[in-house]
């Protein structure tokens, strides 16, 4: 089947059932990353995810990754680590500092999709109250977070940093911790197993997302005073 292009002006996305099986997942390229749009997107269980000098390109994936709250896993060193290194968190602080933090560490790494476009996007959701930040500190120093979209108690994480060892997963271990449920981790890593991710049918996602985006959150975003990282023990 043939790769489907999107216009500015039409912000419908063929069904996900229509992803091709290799590059698996892809579904559709070109449009733009209007706040509607990538709302919608989110809604259908696809998201954007290009590199400099290609086409934004959509993605649905099958399976997909995902974690229950209630099932991340805590090891007993990764305990002994929250309680040794004294870490604080806060939610929504610095959103666009996270994403700029999480978009230097993949260049590092891999190469970044977290493109200036994609950067400016997602800051623009921030300001509308749709994308939020956990970040992890010590004293004044951010050394951890994670940044995501949240629809009703939908969580669609997109990335996370972490400059001393064990800082996003306190991050990961604080949003759980949230009246969320489900987190959205895309596609599948060793890393995200060991903490309790899973992966599950592109369908049985879709039927998450459709029930969940429509329920409240009882707890809200804010931000509020830091909190020690070791009273999520």
């Amino acid at each position: 089947m043939p790769l489907v292009w999107l216009n500015n002006a039409d912000s419908e996305f063929p069904s996900v059932s229509s992803a091709l099986d290799e590059p698996n997942g892809l579904l559709a390229a070109g449009g733009d990353l209007s706040a509607a749009r990538l709302l919608k997107a989110y809604r259908a269980g696809i998201f954007p995810w290009y590199e400099d000098g290609q086409p934004i390109l959509w993605w649905s994936p099958r399976p997909r990754a995902v974690l229950v709250p209630a099932e991340i896993h805590l090891s007993r060193s990764l305990k002994r680590s929250i309680r040794r290194q004294q870490f604080t968190l806060t939610v929504d602080q610095c959103f666009s500092t996270v994403i700029s933090r999480c978009a230097s560490m993949r260049a590092q790494q891999e190469g970044t999709w977290i493109t200036d476009e994609m950067k400016q996007a997602y800051i623009g959701l921030h300001q509308q109250g749709h994308a939020h930040s956990v970040e992890i500190w010590q004293g004044d120093t951010l050394v951890g977070g994670l940044y995501g979209i949240a629809i009703g108690r939908m969580f669609f994480g997109e990335s996370m940093f972490s400059d001393v060892s064990d800082a996003s997963k306190v991050a990961l271990l604080a949003l759980c911790q949230m009246d969320v449920g489900l987190i959205d981790c895309q596609v599948v890593s060793e890393h995200l197993l060991s903490l309790g991710a899973k992966t599950i049918d592109r369908d049985e996602f879709c039927e998450h997302i459709k029930h969940l985006v429509e329920q409240d959150a009882s707890q809200k975003w804010h931000n509020g005073a830091p909190r020690l990282a070791s009273e999520l023990l």
